[in-house]
């Protein structure tokens, strides 16, 4: 699948981050959607069903973004859709949540795990990957 037509939805309450990201990825050709919580998120996915999903971790809850990656796991429509977390709650709480290894990802119900603020490169380059298998 050519990246002109990956369509990517980005879950998060910070308008900045999503629209830092958007840029990013539509200049590399993605078509993007965006969500600022996770019931927004389930009407973009009815609307069309995305390629691969960024979500922020801490929305309306601490573990929002845990919740919503579990439900989408759940759901037969996007339980194979890629799914990259992203958080600064390292750096505001003090907690640390980075996966340690591949099994600690699935537990997470992701497939990418990125700290906040997300390296552009680092970015296109995994959603490169985890879109390359489509």
């Amino acid at each position: 699948m050519g990246a002109e037509q990956a369509l990517i939805l980005i879950v998060d309450d910070d308008y900045d981050f999503l629209e830092l990201n958007r840029i990013i990825l539509e200049g590399a050709g993605y078509r993007v959607v965006t969500a600022t919580n996770p019931t927004e998120a389930a009407a973009r996915i009815d609307e069309a069903r995305p390629d691969l999903i960024v979500t922020d971790l801490m929305m309306t809850s601490v573990d929002a973004g845990f919740a919503l990656s579990a439900r989408l796991r759940d759901d037969p429509r996007t339980a194979d859709v890629p799914i990259i977390l992203s958080t600064s709650v390292s750096s505001q709480l003090g907690l640390d949540f980075r996966p340690r290894s591949s099994e600690d990802l699935e537990k997470m119900h992701v497939d990418a795990y990125f700290d906040k603020p997300i390296d552009a490169q680092a970015l296109l380059a995994k959603v490169a990957e985890l879109l390359g298998g489509r």
